[in-house]
């Protein structure tokens, strides 16, 4: 593949997802997009960027998008927040009106593993006649209809889903272990971009955004943040992955104090809402 082919579809990922893709993936493109060759009857990288340059190729370049994302997840992934958000939800519940809604938000949330696991941890504690709903979203159609159905394999519910809970809320069907019609109801899932316009999900008092932005550059990761930061309630707490950060990034965000990865907005800037 030439370096500007190369250039190409990275402009285009990254204009697309905002993953940046450095000169030393070209393996990963080779492995991730030779199905799409395949598919489309192309030669080469090469010839998949010349198909790209059409201004007709949108379907084309939104499944190399998709080909290209990460989609890693697992339950209960690094534990800590789910133990914070345990802490914080009754409270944020005490500080709402009776009958009101709490809105969690699982951004990226690739095959619907966290969303799950937050829906699980919902229904071992009290929120005090307070509702939540938690929302999905993910920019690969494919792992939101994954999520959507609820079907995960034996190695899929074996990372960090404990057994109590595989039994409690799952079924074996067809070979696989399916989230119980309870659990899938109490989370919707929807395809959805960091890099859109993000006001259309409305505000939210808990999000999570874990292991996405340790694809971004240092101005998409801003960016994303400080849209971020629009959507979350004054009191509400976003959640990072363990190698993210707001600093330096964003003044819309500050950590929690003493809680590694939990993020909020300025206490000035929460009273002005």
């Amino acid at each position: 593949m030439s370096p500007e082919s190369f250039a190409f579809i990275a402009g285009l990922v990254k204009s697309r997802s905002g993953l940046v893709l450095t000169p030393d993936k070209g393996y990963m493109l080779e492995t991730r997009l030779g199905p799409l060759l395949k598919r489309d009857g192309l030669a080469s990288l090469d010839a998949l960027a010349t198909r790209l340059r059409d201004p007709r190729s949108a379907p084309l370049a939104e499944a190399v998008t998709e080909a290209l994302t990460t989609n890693e997840s697992s339950f209960f992934r690094d534990g800590k927040p789910f133990d914070h958000l345990r802490k914080v939800l009754p409270a944020l519940a005490r500080a709402r009106p009776v009958g009101a809604t709490l809105r969690i938000w699982s951004a990226a949330c690739s095959t619907g593993q966290e969303a799950y696991s937050i829906a699980m941890l919902l229904q071992e504690i009290s929120l005090d006649g307070r509702r939540a709903e938690i929302i999905g979203t993910d920019i690969a159609e494919s792992v939101v209809a994954r999520a959507r159905e609820g079907f995960f394999t034996q190695f899929e519910v074996q990372r960090g889903l404990p057994a109590r809970l595989l039994v409690k809320h799952f079924r074996q069907e067809d070979g696989r272990w399916r989230a119980s019609p309870e659990l899938r109801g109490m989370a919707r899932f929807e395809r959805g971009n960091l890099l859109g316009d993000l006001r259309s999900f409305g505000r939210f008092d808990v999000i999570f955004c874990r292991n996405v932005l340790i694809y971004f550059d240092a101005p998409t990761k801003s960016r994303v943040l400080n849209a971020l930061a629009a959507q979350l309630q004054p009191d509400g707490v976003l959640y990072l992955g363990g190698a993210e950060t707001v600093l330096g990034l964003t003044e819309r965000l500050v950590p929690v104090a003493g809680e590694r990865g939990a993020y909020e907005r300025p206490r000035d800037t929460a009273l002005a809402g």
